[in-house]
């Protein structure tokens, strides 16, 4: 029996984890909060990856591996594959997204640098939004690496926001 998630429910999980974590728990210390939301979603691509790997042969690159996470992994949760795939074979490789679900319904413009230099409120907002935007993205920069971390690739994830709603993710592989 397949399971499944409503999309509903998981943008209001996301939205409910990343408030929590930056409004409530740690509304002080942004860096600490990131740290935890990228850590719950390690802990959900950790479990995903076995439970989508069970009966499957252990990967034999690390190509191969993330040819994996760009189609089947990233089918299982968002309905589709990664849209571009790129790599500069030392070891980083660029997951793009054009049209990341979790994202979809954000606004604002997230390539704005944030700073606390102006003291217009309506800067000041979309710098908050651009705050909120990328705490968004820890999560799934977190799935990404708890799911290579359990086909045996320790790396480490980014993401770029250029342009709502599409995401790049970075993966550099640890050596």
């Amino acid at each position: 029996m397949v399971r499944e998630v409503s999309e509903s429910c998981m943008d209001s999980l996301l939205t409910e984890i990343v408030s929590s974590y930056c409004n409530r728990f740690y509304a002080n210390k942004p860096e600490l909060a990131a740290r935890r939301i990228e850590a719950i979603g390690y802990q959900v691509g950790h479990q995903l990856s076995e439970r989508y790997t069970m009966e499957r042969p252990r990967f034999s690159d690390h190509l191969e591996a993330i040819k994996f996470i760009c189609k089947d992994f990233w089918s299982e949760l968002f309905k589709k594959q990664i849209d571009n795939l790129k790599t500069n074979h030392r070891g980083t490789f660029v997951l793009q997204d054009n049209k990341f679900r979790w994202l979809s319904r954000m606004s604002g413009d997230p390539s704005m640098e944030i700073s606390g230099a102006s003291q217009d409120p309506s800067a000041i907002s979309e710098n908050k939004a651009a705050q909120a935007t990328g705490m968004h993205l820890y999560f799934p920069c977190g799935i990404i690496r708890g799911a290579l971390s359990t086909l045996g690739i320790p790396c480490a994830v980014s993401a770029d926001i250029s342009n709502l709603p599409a995401c790049s993710f970075v993966v550099r592989i640890k050596v």
